[in-house]
């Protein structure tokens, strides 16, 4: 009879909120889950036992989401309030627990940044800036309980700002800042940060860009950029030729699941890619240090960076 009462309690208490499951399956949430880089990301987390809740805004992709082996769709726009709080009680209520959150859901628009209306930046940001402070923010309670991860979904872009990439690259900068905030804060917690910085992978972005673009009536005759606008627009057919994001997913779960997660994973195709972005870092730091009351010679800015390397190898 005590043997049978201790089996009990065991279980109940495992099903308790914040309840850690085993190391072979945790649950995580995964927002803008329905195409792209979300839906990879959910497809390999779910394939290797994980339990996966897929934020999507579409009655016919949570129905496809739901379909997957270790996957529920949970009807999630990362801008309203109400869907948000709904998540986290589906979360909660299923007993799981959460060990991770992945802020993937994102939107772009393009044009010069002077013939931006600012409903348009607004509607960016608060996608991609305030979507994954409203998610974290939400799911903290059980990240806590579980001393879990969040991860999220940045961009070269916030790195390679270029024109009419602008307000894009504004808010994937945005989420640099926002990565290195979190994450000594969570610390305390015993929370873990991460942010993912891809480059050219296959997706929907292209396509969602110009069916914006479409609805808004936007204009790029006359424009100062039109032949820049005009290029971005042809090249959204070439995405299909992009690989496939499975470099990303494997990211995400080396994130969410290493005892040692990295604070920034550049994750690109090709080495041109990993080139410029490394470049436009470097030219950046030279920058910074030009011409100033305290700037620093050659060699003490090396000196500076083999200190910083020798503390990333300490610290694996």
């Amino acid at each position: 009879m005590r043997s049978l009462l201790l089996l009990i309690l065991s279980v109940s208490a495992a099903t308790q909120v914040g309840a850690q499951p085993s190391a072979s399956q945790r649950a995580v949430l995964v927002t803008g889950a329905s195409t792209g880089i979300g839906r990879r990301i959910t497809e390999v987390l779910a394939s290797q036992g994980h339990f996966v809740y897929a934020g999507a805004r579409k009655p016919h992709d949570l129905e496809a989401l739901s379909a997957i082996k270790n996957v529920q769709g949970v009807k999630l726009d990362v801008t309203i309030d109400a869907e948000v709080a709904a998540a986290v009680e589906t979360v909660t209520k299923a007993g799981r627990g959460l060990y991770g959150v992945v802020n993937n859901a994102g939107v772009a628009v393009i044009g010069p940044m002077g013939d931006m209306d600012i409903a348009d930046l607004e509607f960016v940001f608060d996608v991609n800036v305030a979507g994954p402070h409203r998610i974290t923010k939400a799911f903290t309670p059980l990240l806590k309980a579980s001393q879990g991860r969040v991860v999220t979904i940045g961009s070269i872009s916030g790195i390679l700002a270029s024109p009419i990439l602008g307000v894009y690259a504004m808010s994937k900068h945005a989420v640099e800042a926002y990565t290195d905030a979190l994450s000594g804060e969570m610390a305390r917690i015993g929370v873990k940060v991460s942010v993912i910085e891809p480059g050219d992978y296959r997706s929907e972005m292209g396509r969602n860009v110009l069916r914006r673009m479409e609805e808004r009536g936007q204009k790029i005759e006359g424009s100062l950029f039109e032949k820049e606008l005009r290029g971005i627009i042809s090249s959204v057919d070439a995405e299909s030729k992009n690989p496939e994001p499975d470099d990303v997913a494997e990211a995400v779960r080396h994130a969410l699941f290493d005892p040692n997660p990295k604070l920034r994973y550049l994750v690109v195709p090709n080495q041109a890619q990993a080139n410029s972005t490394l470049r436009k870092q470097i030219r950046q730091l030279v920058q910074l240090n030009q011409s100033h009351k305290f700037t620093l010679s050659r060699d003490s800015l090396v000196a500076m960076l083999d200190r910083a390397l020798a503390e990333l190898e300490a610290n694996r």
